[in-house]
Formats: structure tokens, sequence, C-alpha cells
């Protein structure tokens, strides 16, 4: 990690040891970070606001001059300049966010790599309160896993291949001297090989052995166990799996999708990117197509990821409505502060 992301891993860490749940801390993570990017999410929308206002006399200008390129950059170039318009104002402020969303991801899934490295030692040294309090939210079992019926309560052989060695490490320094043995006693049952998390070679053959032990442990094998003739079924293009103890209920996967409808219908920004669009064919083509296509994505993603993004992403999308609609506000009341004070002044030439 680099230290934007620790940083924000710690951030995360730190709400959650405050209020014992990463669900809750999630929410709040999130909400933090779009308050920390709502002055550009504010200058961004600004820009816009100003593009969808003078968009009008510009299509006036791209009647007028339409067979004439150079003298319609020209105009154009005039009539930005006129009413103060820079055209990176809408867009280059929401890029400079980018490194800050970038790291957020990074942490969240530093924290979630590293706890279901915590859930497969438990696990190994035989304990039996895998998932603690703070892994549970609300119907979701296990929040590091997929809210699905399709998912199992614990992480599987492609998960545990997907943690980062540094993430292995990490999680096996913070277990006790017991578990330690406890562990090493498993392993020792199915492989003459020590756990060592130093190099990508010895994780891939750690976790080999670690798999092995895995099989053999009770608690384990009941927690991915499958309902009987529901396994790797072919529906459609998808194969899909039930397990006897489903991870979740499949609502975040489908609030996801809403919450996008919703918000692409009712965000302010996105009705002022539309009247903005409105007189280009192929703009408005793109507007159409995300409007149906991102919503799909959305849950696509929710369906695929841990419940932990999931939460996220519908925490993300009702606060960006919500910032929206306060940017908005408060867009619209310098708007009309600025028509009265023109309008005391009298015409202006």
């Amino acid at each position: 990690m680099n230290v934007i992301e620790q940083f924000l891993y710690d951030v995360l860490a730190g709400i959650n040891s405050l209020v014992g749940n990463y669900g809750v801390s999630i929410i709040i993570f999130t909400i933090l970070m779009r308050l920390i990017i709502m002055p550009f999410d504010y200058k961004s929308r600004k820009g816009m606001r100003k593009m969808a206002l003078i968009q009008p006399k510009i299509n006036e200008l791209q009647k007028k001059y339409g067979k004439d390129q150079q003298k319609l950059q020209q105009k154009q170039a005039e009539l930005m300049k006129k009413e103060g318009y820079n055209p990176l104002s809408g867009c280059l402020p929401l890029l400079l966010t980018w490194p800050i969303m970038f790291a957020m991801f990074a942490a969240m899934r530093g924290i979630a790599n590293e706890q279901m490295a915590l859930q497969t030692f438990r696990y190994l040294a035989g304990e039996t309160d895998i998932i603690s309090a703070a892994d549970r939210f609300l119907w979701v079992k296990n929040i590091w896993m997929a809210d699905s019926l399709f998912a199992s309560i614990a992480p599987n052989a492609q998960a545990l291949n997907m943690i980062p060695a540094n993430m292995w490490q990490r999680a096996y320094e913070t277990l006790s001297e017991g578990q330690i043995s406890a562990i090493a006693q498993s392993i020792a049952s199915v492989s003459e090989t020590a756990l060592d998390f130093s190099t990508a070679a010895t994780v891939k053959t750690s976790i080999t052995s670690m798999l092995t032990a895995l099989g053999q442990m009770p608690g384990y094998v009941e927690a991915v166990a499958t309902v009987p003739g529901w396994a790797n079924v072919n529906f459609f293009v998808f194969s899909i799996t039930l397990y006897k103890q489903y991870n979740g209920l499949l609502i975040l996967p489908v609030l996801a999708g809403v919450s996008q409808i919703l918000q692409y219908k009712f965000n302010p920004a996105m009705t002022e990117n539309q009247q903005t669009q409105q007189n280009n064919s192929q703009g408005a083509g793109m507007n159409t197509f995300m409007k149906y296509f991102f919503p799909i994505l959305s849950v696509f993603w929710c369906l695929t990821s841990n419940a932990g993004f999931a939460v996220y992403w519908v925490t993300s999308t009702i606060a960006m409505w919500v910032q929206s609609v306060i940017i908005t506000k408060i867009l619209e009341k310098k708007d009309a502060q600025k028509a009265q004070s023109v309008s005391g002044e009298g015409s202006i030439k």
C-alpha cells in the first residue's frame, strides 16, 4: 500500500474500532469520503451548469457557422471568454478525485482481504466463532462475501488465491500463539511444509496446504456445503450454485440497481447533463445507453463482489444524490442572487 492507501485503511479500521461493525463503518467511511470530494463535485457541477446555460448560444453559432469550422471555433472561443466559461471546468475537478477514489477502493479491498485471511485462520485453528459481530451486517451473514443466495458464508478457493501475500502476512501476525499452534497442527496433518507468506511462490504453496487442511475442518466443510443437485447448475449463460448456508438475500445488489435508476431519474446533475447534450444525437444516445446499462452493471458488480463493496456502492449512490441536491440548491440560490443584482443595476450593455 502507498501512503494514501495506508492512511485510508487506518481510517476505516479506526472507525470500525469505534462502532464495532464493518457494515456501519463502511457507511460512515463512504459519507466521509463524499464530504471530502464534495468541493471538487461543486466545481464540476458549476462548470456543467454554466455549459448548460450557454449551450443554446453554442447551438446558434453551429447553425450559423457550421460550414466554416475555423470561424465557428473562433466564435465559440469568444463566447466562452465572454461568459467566463472554461471547457475544463466540468471534468477537471472530477479527474482530480480519481487518485482518492482508487486509494479508497484499495483500502477497502485491503480490509476485506485481511478479514478473509483471518477467517480462514480461525477455521484452521478449529474455532467455532469464525465470523465476528463486526463481520455481520443486517441480513448478510459475512460482509466479506457477496450478498447472494449463490455465495457461501466462507471464502472459497478462488477468493483465497486472490489475497495478496502481504495481507496473509499481516493477518498472520495478529494471531495468538495458541492460534498459530492449532493452525500448525492442522497443516501438519496434510503437509510437511510450514506456512510461509514471504514470497508469491511460498504463498501459493501455503494456500494449497491450507485448502487441503480446510477440507478436513468440519466447520469449513459445513460452511461451503451446497444444496444437493444445485452445484454448478447451468442457467442460460451463467453457472450457479446454491449453498446450504447462503450468505445473503440478494437485497444489496437489487438496491444498487434501483438506486442507480432513481439517481438517473431524479439527480439534478443528470438533468443538467441531458440539457447540455439535448441537441447532440451522439450524446443523447450515450445517455440512453447509460440509463439502462449502468443499473444492470451495478447489479452485476454487487453480485460478484463482497457485500462490503455493495454497502459502499448503495451508500455512495444515495450520498451522491443528496449531495447533488444540496449543490443544486446552492447554485440556484447564487443564480437568483446574481439575477437580482443585475435587475437592480438595470440593463447591461
